[in-house]
């Protein structure tokens, strides 16, 4: 994960989610990611995104499932919005470019 000195806190480091090491001041694109994937690859590739383990990602969206039930509709909305690794466009981007074709 990059870290960053805060300008407003110069003694302090911040750590940015969803930046790239290799590359600093750039953002990492949001995918889903196949490779250790269990369904649709949304909490693997939030997981990458976010820095955090899998597991963490995994139990928070369960825990939403079974607190109020918003884990499944959120899966669902990341799984339609969140392009997959190689992809520039969602599926839910597809879905209505294949339409509109149509």
């Amino acid at each position: 994960m990059e870290t960053t000195t805060n300008p407003n806190n110069p003694g302090t480091d911040q750590n940015i989610p969803g930046t790239d090491q290799n590359n600093p001041g750039t953002a990492r694109p949001l995918r889903r990611l196949r490779e250790g994937s269990m369904l649709a690859g949304v909490a693997t590739g939030l997981a990458e995104y976010l820095d955090v383990d899998v597991t963490f990602v995994r139990i928070g969206l369960v825990a939403l499932s079974l607190v109020g039930g918003a884990g499944l509709p959120l899966y669902v909305a990341a799984w339609l919005l969140i392009p997959e690794e190689g992809s520039e466009t969602a599926l839910a981007g597809d879905i209505l470019s294949h339409a509109w074709h149509h």
